[in-house]
């Protein structure tokens, strides 16, 4: 429950989707799509959802190489779908690193590929916020040739949510009328964002958060040298999304968490100095990501509490500590009270990102809130 958002972009955490041979967590997910391959008759449009961080643009990029690498043997069939589908490799969608289609899907370099994520507006270099009509049309262009190898041709859009409303109905034209051996993969973090008639011409799949054992092997893999505790904390914090883990493991979140923890405990008869100390800290220039970083980790802790005062149970993998201050805060303030500061410190953050507002005084005044409702 949070409208903070972290980084998109996880620098040197681990593989790129686009480059990573691995999954996990998620078999259920990829026999499903073993099974349609298999069928013989594999849908056009796939929509996969889920938290975000947990593997979905993974899975999309491991499903499209091994439609490429597979299609290539047989053609992919004459039928809208595809008649004459490869059998699948005894490793499921597992494709070798080594294998060209592998390389030039990473590379960006397959002639019957094509990734379709925010795009450089070249005005300003930067990443655009949203997905672009420009974008979108590059995948008519590539389902209008006839496929360079022969096979299938295949298309991720990472995130569809993302996209505007010039793009979504630029994609749902390729999605009503689509070519032979053709294969669009929608990664999207929040498929309520869509337009429905672009959900309803994909078959869903959901994938779940990734579980505790998951979390600690795939954090032990990234980040072997992780003190056991912290490792332990970021598994709780991230709620099953091993992108949001490795983004607080970079940024410095356990520690945040630990402080903030601490000035949480004081609600209601709230420690300004500290809380001065900690704005400061988050609140200075050039320190945008511990901002970003601090102002989610509230906004979810806020979440839990609110979630904990309309169903009296604490949230899987609260500590006792935890547990103890929201016995001891839900009961300061009806249930309203608590979502009404909710949605104040929601808006607040989200205004802060846009806005260009005083970040320590967001800070500040999201704290001064909490200690309001607590002292009601």
């Amino acid at each position: 429950m949070s409208s903070a958002t972290l980084p998109d972009d996880i620098v040197d955490a681990a593989p790129l989707p686009r480059e990573n041979p691995d999954l996990r967590g998620h078999a259920t997910a990829e026999r499903t799509l073993l099974d349609a391959y298999n069928g013989g008759r594999l849908t056009h449009a796939w929509l996969l959802t889920g938290p975000r961080g947990i593997g979905k643009a993974t899975l999309a990029y491991r499903f499209a190489r091994f439609v490429l690498a597979h299609g290539r043997e047989s053609g992919g069939g004459d039928g809208l779908f595809g008649d004459a589908l490869a059998p699948a490799s005894p490793d499921g969608l597992h494709l070798d690193p080594e294998d060209p289609v592998f390389r030039r899907v990473a590379s960006g370099g397959h002639a019957d590929f094509l990734a379709v994520e925010r795009s450089i507006n070249e005005k300003t270099g930067k990443r655009r916020s949203e997905i672009v009509v420009g974008d979108v049309r590059a995948i008519g262009d590539v389902m209008s040739l006839t496929p360079a190898e022969g096979g299938w041709r295949a298309v991720v859009v990472d995130a569809a949510d993302e996209m505007n409303r010039n793009a979504a109905n630029a994609l749902l034209k390729v999605l009503e009328e689509p070519p032979a051996r053709a294969l669009i993969i929608l990664v999207s973090h929040a498929s309520g964002r869509l337009l429905p008639t672009v959900v309803s011409r994909c078959r869903r799949l959901v994938l779940q958060a990734l579980a505790d054992d998951e979390m600690v092997a795939l954090l032990t893999a990234y980040r072997p040298d992780l003190p056991a505790g912290d490792r332990a904390a970021l598994v709780d914090l991230a709620e099953g999304s091993i992108g949001r883990a490795l983004v607080l493991s970079d940024e410095g979140g356990v520690g945040l968490y630990r402080e903030m923890a601490a000035l949480l405990e004081t609600l209601g008869r709230l420690d300004i100095g500290a809380l001065h100390a900690l704005g400061d800290r988050v609140g200075r220039s050039g320190a945008e990501e511990a901002f970003v970083t601090a102002t989610d980790l509230l906004c979810r802790w806020l979440g839990r509490l609110v979630l904990f005062a309309a169903r009296g149970q604490a949230p899987a993998g609260a500590s006792a500590a935890e547990r103890a201050l929201m016995e001891r805060l839900a009961p300061a303030a009806a249930l309203d009270r608590w979502l009404e500061v909710w949605e104040k410190i929601n808006r607040l953050v989200a205004r802060a990102s846009g806005a260009n507002l005083d970040r320590k005084q967001v800070f500040l005044n999201a704290f001064l809130a909490l200690d309001q409702v607590a002292r009601s």
